[in-house]
């Protein structure tokens, strides 16, 4: 008995040629969600951007520390090295499952931003309007498309609910 070659468009495609009327397709395979909304994506590159930042600060940071620049406890500028790294770790991991649809992230995202309103504000009147704006329009972007009414009902997967996508 021959097989016939596995359709790459999966199992219930509705173009007709997989021997499957399109009456007969489940009605599951329709998606109930009507897709992620724009504004998951814009967040979630917000977030990125910002652990993005966090890594360049970090390896800046660590270059100084290998070429000697003066510190006043080695132990300690090791440690905020680790910091950085971890928080830009951790920003990363809320950039992805924010995007995928989980609820966690988005207490996640609201801190960092939160966070960095708190840097963003006194850097803007300190005299660097450029790097203050550059913080304080994305990061309040970003904490008012958090509260949508779509974001809010795509991001509302618990962990050990199936998969949203």
């Amino acid at each position: 008995m021959s097989r016939a070659p596995k359709d790459p468009s999966g199992p219930f495609s509705h173009d007709g040629d997989n021997g499957i009327p399109e009456e007969a397709a489940p009605a599951s395979v329709e998606p109930s969600n009507p897709g992620r909304p724009r504004a998951i994506a814009v967040i979630s590159a917000i977030v990125a951007a910002e652990a993005t930042a966090l890594l360049g600060a970090a390896a800046w940071y660590g270059f100084q520390l290998v070429t000697g620049a003066p510190v006043m406890s080695f132990w300690g500028a090791v440690f905020t090295l680790g910091l950085l790294l971890a928080f830009a770790a951790w920003l990363y991991a809320v950039a992805v499952f924010l995007f995928r649809g989980f609820r966690w992230p988005r207490a996640g995202a609201l801190v960092a931003q939160l966070f960095v309103l708190t840097i963003g504000f006194p850097t803007l009147t300190g005299g660097f309007p450029v790097a203050g704006a550059a913080m304080l329009i994305p990061a309040a972007a970003a904490i008012i498309l958090l509260f949508d009414k779509r974001v809010i009902s795509f991001a509302s997967r618990a962990a050990s609910a199936p998969p949203a996508l």
